[in-house]
């Protein structure tokens, strides 16, 4: 067999923009033709971008799909001999679903291979199957030149053990022998997702004799953060070259029928079975993820409700890395409750970001509005509605502040208050994005202090980090107040909301000290309290803004509950 060259592009399409997606795939075509590559090999649905959810049940939006696949058609012709592997959506005949998820292989100006993606998930984010009827149970093999090409598409990869669905496409792809295989891919990041994604593939590569390329998007798409990472393995070695992570790549590798070489036909150097520390894949994900929100939605600049805390000084930190600080404003807007930190500590961390802080005190506005409820309602606005009413005051601000200069407001909460309610609808839930709402407390404290490391110097003053967590609502008001302290409200948390999804080694930490609070009466009595209070604050999380996803069991389409049920 002959050396096979194949451009594997991993690009950042955007769901809908069909025009602009053609041109990604059109320039990439181009460097793989000039790299005289015979194949160029593109994401899951990259004609569409992944997921287009019910856009795909709007009649002009697959007509949009069907003249964009006919461009691509037209397109291939500038690059004669080259094979493009695409993703659609295309129209099928007969009962069920009236589309496919497809992947097309396309050659000067024809399709010459059409192949249907058979597994459609629909767990945790999934919902394939709400828009799509499975493939055919069979192969799809290619020849050029001197090499036999099969393809699958994303999940038909991931059922070798035959655990999960009734039928194997990857065993009835390896039946039929093929010399390579490649796999197009809209595979979503989340901790450990990357390792996962080496360890099956490197598995099934192994058990069937088979190497394979495995492509990727990239890309921030509402909740969901797409990584790259696309990578190759062969038989015996495993996985033997990666993509960069959240980034787009063209690159060019060559098969010789024993070993993948790079372009230049070297030996490609090992990759890594550890990816990216944790701390830093949440920086990177949380970064990537607010830079494509708001370039999709329209957003340049972005503005935060400044609290003198952690949480929010994390969110501006990650939004300046994200938008640059003349893109970014804060605003404190102390209470008769706030503490001298509240504003002193904003404006040091401010002063250290460049950013702009605006100070906007809001105790006439709450005694104004106090007064006016009591003489409205005939009594006095007093303990948690007094509270909420301080929230809310800001909430409103901060939207005043986005309505009239166009900023998208980023909320600060974090995934254990969220998790236990412990914020305020309207208030501080208010805003266009959450970038913390998939971090625990904890993790919120150890990110900042990865900030800090990182940096020439430190970005989030270590009087910020020191502070003992405070809504400053109330007189003297700490979390703890209502709270367990967070390393073990956070444990709790891991376990009733994580569960099996946590890492092997996070979990064995947690469920060993989860195990010691079950031993006595009062620890049963809080993790009870806890529960209790994850589920009567699902109406909460219905109504906050869209939060990054970071975990394998992120709040938001990945996690259905009820809000109207028992749950004891």
């Amino acid at each position: 067999m002959s050396h096979f060259r194949i451009t594997l592009a991993q690009l950042n399409p955007t769901i809908g923009d069909i025009d602009g997606n053609i041109g990604l795939m059109c320039r990439a075509a181009a460097q793989a033709h000039a790299e005289q590559a015979q194949m160029v090999v593109f994401p899951e649905l990259s004609l569409t971008a992944y997921s287009p959810g019910d856009l795909l049940d709007e009649p002009e939006f697959i007509e949009r799909a069907a003249a964009g696949l006919n461009t691509l058609l037209a397109a291939s012709h500038a690059t004669p001999g080259l094979y493009w592997v695409v993703g659609a959506p295309t129209r099928r005949s007969g009962p069920g679903k009236p589309l496919e998820n497809s992947l097309l292989v396309i050659c000067d100006g024809t399709v010459v291979v059409r192949y249907a993606k058979q597994l459609l998930p629909t767990y945790n984010i999934f919902d394939e199957r709400r828009h799509f009827e499975p493939g055919p149970d069979v192969a799809r093999i290619l020849r050029v030149g001197g090499t036999q090409i099969g393809f699958l598409i994303c999940e038909d990869g991931w059922n070798d053990a035959g655990s999960d669905y009734a039928v194997n496409p990857f065993s009835r792809l390896a039946d039929a022998r093929p010399d390579l295989l490649v796999t197009i891919n809209a595979s979503p990041s989340n901790i450990g997702k990357r390792e996962q994604r080496h360890r099956l593939f490197a598995a099934a590569s192994r058990r069937h004799q088979i190497p394979l390329v495995y492509v990727n998007q990239i890309g921030g798409h509402d909740q969901l953060v797409f990584d790259g990472a696309s990578f190759a393995v062969s038989p015996k070695a495993g996985v033997v070259f990666e993509a960069p992570r959240f980034a787009e790549a063209v690159s060019t590798l060559q098969w010789d029928g024993t070993n993948f070489l790079s372009a230049s036909g070297e030996a490609l150097p090992p990759v890594a079975a550890e990816g990216l520390p944790v701390m830093e894949f949440y920086r990177r994900q949380i970064v990537l993820g607010l830079r494509d929100y708001a370039r999709r939605c329209g957003f340049s600049r972005a503005v935060v409700g400044s609290s003198g805390g952690i949480d929010s000084a994390l969110t501006l930190a990650l939004a300046v890395e994200a938008l640059g600080a003349d893109h970014v404003v804060a605003i404190t807007m102390p209470s008769s409750f706030s503490t001298p930190g509240s504003v002193g500590d904003s404006e040091v961390l401010c002063r250290r970001l460049g950013i702009r802080l605006i100070e906007h005190p809001i105790r006439d506005l709450v005694s104004q509005f106090a007064a006016d409820f009591a003489a409205a309602c005939s009594g006095p606005l007093r303990g948690l509605a007094l509270e909420n009413l301080q929230a809310r005051v800001r909430g409103t601000i901060l939207m005043e502040y986005s309505n009239s200069y166009g900023h998208l407001l980023l909320t600060t909460g974090n995934k254990s208050e969220i998790s236990v309610g412990y914020c305020t609808l309207y208030g501080d839930t208010n805003g266009g994005l959450g970038l913390i709402g998939d971090l625990y407390k904890t993790e919120v404290f150890a990110l900042s202090r990865h900030l800090n490391e990182c940096a020439d110097g430190e970005v989030i003053p270590q009087a910020i980090l020191d502070k003992a967590p405070s809504a400053e609502l109330a007189p003297g008001q700490r979390d703890t107040d209502s709270l367990p302290p967070y390393p073990v409200l956070d444990t709790i948390l891991k376990v009733l909301i994580e569960g099996e999804r946590l890492g092997a080694d996070e979990r064995a930490e947690v469920e060993s000290t989860y195990a010691q609070l079950l031993v006595d009466a009062e620890g049963r009595a809080l993790v009870t309290r806890i529960r209790r209070m994850i589920a009567r604050n699902e109406y909460k999380r219905r109504q906050a803004p869209p939060i990054l996803r970071l975990r394998g069991r992120a709040f938001g389409s990945g996690r259905q509950m009820p809000i109207a049920a028992c749950y004891d």
